[in-house]
């Protein structure tokens, strides 16, 4: 008996000196306070990719160049970035010069296309920071960079373009989605850039893997926005793959030619 009562007086010296800790540490005891954590993190991100640069790239060294930056689809993940060349731009780009979407491809653009690894998603931070890359080292025109993708690709585009629409010309999302929310919750000079953004959106009304419902909604956030040059494409026939038609006809590229808008603060091209 003896030792229970020893060994009891213990404990309660323990959960006193132990209360009195939390007590210091919380401020108050028994109330609930507010408190503040910070700390600064870090993360190493990166891809592979394709990189095609223009046929006169090397012989105008003062010549600045639109830029595609092509997200591929959810098939195209893994560890051989040739995977990416099955369709869109880096697809197209390496047709014959009989071909006028080849030729103007090859002609006029710098085109780069990252490869996303197995089982990830689209890093829109990481694509952001690669564009960062791309725009220091080469000689991009940085008010002409089109952001464009298919399936992950299209939400991916999505994704990226309303969080920074200041950094491209335009968008070209196919048969993707997206956060509606996050369009119409822009603010400020962010919302000001979505407003005019050019976006040309392309949806097969047979979709069954994203259904057009994905692009009507993102659609119909950006106009709720104030967003006047939005267009849907809808083509009547097709299924999942409503990106070979518009990929493969030379006025999207030569309307991809036409768009330009003001450099981002802090992204001035290398002199």
């Amino acid at each position: 008996m003896s030792f229970l009562i020893t060994r009891m007086k213990s404990l309660f010296r323990l959960l006193v000196l132990g209360s009195g800790w939390l007590a210091q540490g919380a401020g108050l005891s028994g109330a609930q306070v507010v408190e503040r954590f910070e700390a600064n993190l870090s993360r190493s991100v990166g891809y592979q990719y394709l990189l095609s640069l223009p046929r006169g790239y090397a012989d105008q060294p003062e010549r600045r160049w639109p830029m595609i930056l092509f997200l591929h689809g959810a098939g195209e993940r893994g560890t051989d970035p040739w995977l990416v060349a099955k369709h869109g731009p880096p697809a197209r780009v390496q047709g014959e010069r009989t071909d006028a979407v080849a030729r103007v491809l090859q002609d006029e653009f710098i085109i780069v296309s990252p490869q996303c690894p197995l089982e990830q998603w689209w890093d829109a931070a990481a694509v952001i920071a690669l564009l960062d890359d791309v725009t220091a080292r080469l000689r991009v025109d940085s008010s002409r960079v089109i952001l464009t993708g298919l399936s992950m690709g299209g939400y991916g585009t999505w994704d990226i373009g309303v969080r920074w629409p200041e950094r491209f010309a335009a968008l070209v999302p196919i048969c993707g989605g997206g956060t509606d929310g996050v369009a119409r919750s822009t603010a400020g000079e962010r919302r000001a850039a979505l407003r005019t953004l050019p976006v040309r959106v392309f949806h097969g009304a047979r979709d069954r893997v994203v259904v057009l419902a994905e692009s009507e909604r993102m659609v119909a956030a950006l106009r709720a926005v104030g967003a006047t040059d939005v267009t849907l494409a809808i083509d009547p026939e097709a299924e999942h793959d409503s990106w070979s038609k518009p990929y493969a006809d030379p006025a999207l590229y030569t309307w991809m030619l036409e768009q330009r808008r003001p450099v981002a603060a802090g992204a001035t091209p290398k002199p």
